[in-house]
Order: structure tokens, then C-alpha cells, then sequence
């Protein structure tokens, strides 16, 4: 049974970074779509970033380069580095993953409901 655990939330200033890490166990991240994303205050949860077994990527637009995705296949770890945090971007941070390889190139792959398996969360907190 494929399970993911984030971690790495916090607080942290306005201009500051955080890095999340997402623990896969049941299954290889080779194996696996998986994605980060996020609930804000007032907004809808949305989709940050996809990326299939293969290391293809799909980033949202609001990201802007601020969000990088990155992975560690011997850890079998996805992280997600957050530089120039904004108060906007507080919210709850999730990580999810699929067997469905063709859910990262589809256009549901932003909607976390989509995906099979998705974890509890980690907090973000960017203060001003």
C-alpha cells in the first residue's frame, strides 16, 4: 500500500524559503505521479507542480519560478524548495501520488482529489 508523509513546514519571514519532503514507502517514485500542493486562506486547494516517474515536470503558472521540485530516487523522497515566500503563500501543503503515469500529463494532474493516495499535510506560515 503505497503511503506519502510530508514534512518540513514552519513559519518563516516574508522573502524567506522552505524545502518540504514528501516520503513515499509502498512504492518506487519510479512507479508513481506525484505531485505537491497547496490550500490557502480563501482559495481553492491548486495544483504547484507534477512530476511523472520519468522526471517530466509540470509546474503551475502562479509559480513563476519561485517552486522547485526536486527528487532523491535512493531516498525515494520528492522535495519542494519555496524561495521568496509571500504572506499569500500560507496554507496547508500536501504531497499525493498515483500509479496513473498519465495523470502528470493530463490536465487533471492539479487536482489533489484526483490522485489516490495523499498525505496529511504539512502547515506553511509566511509572516510579514
Amino acid at each position: 500500500q503505497v503511503q506519502v508523509v510530508e514534512s518540513g513546514g514552519g513559519s518563516v519571514q516574508a522573502g524567506g524559503s522552505l524545502t518540504l519532503s514528501c516520503v513515499a514507502s509502498g512504492a518506487s517514485m519510479s512507479g508513481l505521479c506525484m505531485g505537491w500542493f497547496r490550500h490557502t486562506p480563501g482559495r481553492e486547494r491548486e495544483g504547484i507542480v507534477a512530476v511523472s516517474g520519468a522526471g517530466s515536470t509540470t509546474y503551475a503558472d502562479f509559480v513563476k519560478g519561485r517552486f522547485i521540485i526536486s527528487q532523491d530516487n535512493a531516498k525515494n523522497t520528492l522535495y519542494l524548495q519555496m524561495n521568496s515566500l509571500e504572506p499569500e503563500d500560507t496554507g496547508m501543503y500536501y504531497c499525493a501520488a498515483d500509479p496513473r503515469l498519465s495523470l502528470c500529463a493530463s490536465d487533471s494532474w492539479s487536482r489533489l482529489l484526483v490522485f489516490g493516495v495523499r498525505g496529511q499535510g504539512t502547515q506553511v506560515t509566511v509572516t510579514s
